[in-house]
């Protein structure tokens, strides 16, 4: 991150960012035809798997310094775990990689996407509740209970873009298969019944009633995912009542965009910037482009 005047405020090389430099990076070079972003996109895909793949335990340390030597500060933001490993780096390398292979279909990264996939199978989907867990160390260990909705349901449309790129039908047919477990846990436990998703559920059991705007986008292609993996009608339903309340609650018809968050009673949150170093057009866009294609299937 830099200052107003370039001054860089944090020189670490969060994976998580390095993931998104990666997507952007691809997207331009599919936009554009320019072929130095794909090389650029390359580079820092070499410079992840040569400093921060773990070739013991498989998955990615979360952070390095600016040189890439190994570093104990390896928290995202202040409010995250500081672990070795999280979900939220490994959900959007996935997601990073899975673009990535669609344009550069190498059989070293068509391994590490089948690693990340398997990741996903054997150590961040607890398979006894279809939720994610957060944070591990090294070897895998779950460190968190927290619930996230939000990224259960990103998550499981995520994994099963991916696994259907590799045209694996045994990969394939466990991510349908988990895609509509998740999106029925969230379904379950985390909708309002106004159709806003709660923000997330804390280690003791805890909601928090805020519906932010990133997940609510999120629960749209999952709800619509879901629909069309099983054919039930409650998912589409749930998907159209997700959108019902972003066009409700928070969509901004005064001056635009989308507010960062509506509390338990739908009142916006206006002291939060809607753009800023972790809101922009990213997740609200991508769900009205995701939609525009998958509803002609539904």
């Amino acid at each position: 991150m830099l200052d107003e005047m370039k001054r860089p405020l944090d020189e670490s090389k969060k994976i998580y960012g390095q993931a998104f430099a990666i997507y952007s990076l691809v997207e331009y070079h599919l936009a554009s035809g320019d072929a130095k972003a794909l090389e650029h996109a390359l580079a820092i895909y070499e410079l992840i798997e040569k400093h921060n793949y773990d070739p013991l335990h498989t998955g990615y340390l979360e952070s390095a310094n600016r040189d890439w030597s190994p570093t104990e500060e390896l928290r995202l933001s202040a409010v995250d775990m500081n672990e070795k490993k999280s979900m939220n780096t490994h959900l959007h390398l996935l997601e990073a990689y899975t673009r990535l292979f669609s344009v550069w279909g190498d059989g070293g990264l068509r391994e590490r996407l089948v690693s990340l996939i398997n990741n996903f199978f054997d150590h961040i989907i607890d398979n006894r509740t279809h939720h994610l867990i957060l944070f591990f160390d090294e070897s895998w260990r779950p460190k968190s209970r927290k619930i996230s909705y939000g990224h259960d349901i990103e998550t499981s449309w995520l994994l099963d873009e991916a696994t259907h790129l590799l045209a694996d039908p045994i990969l394939s047919r466990k991510s349908g298969q988990l895609s509509v477990a998740m999106a029925e846990a969230v379904l379950k436990e985390g909708v309002a019944p106004d159709g806003g998703l709660f923000y997330e559920r804390d280690e003791t059991g805890r909601p928090d009633h805020d519906v932010h705007w990133w997940v609510q986008a999120e629960a749209v292609v999952g709800f619509v995912n879901a629909y069309q993996n099983s054919g039930r009608a409650e998912f589409l339903a749930a998907a159209l009542r997700s959108w019902e309340f972003i066009e409700e609650h928070l969509i901004d018809r005064t001056h635009g965009e989308w507010f960062y968050k509506v509390d338990a009673g739908r009142n916006a949150d206006l002291q939060l910037h809607k753009i800023s170093e972790w809101k922009c057009p990213y997740h609200s866009s991508r769900t009205c482009l995701k939609l525009a294609r998958r509803v002609k299937k539904c």
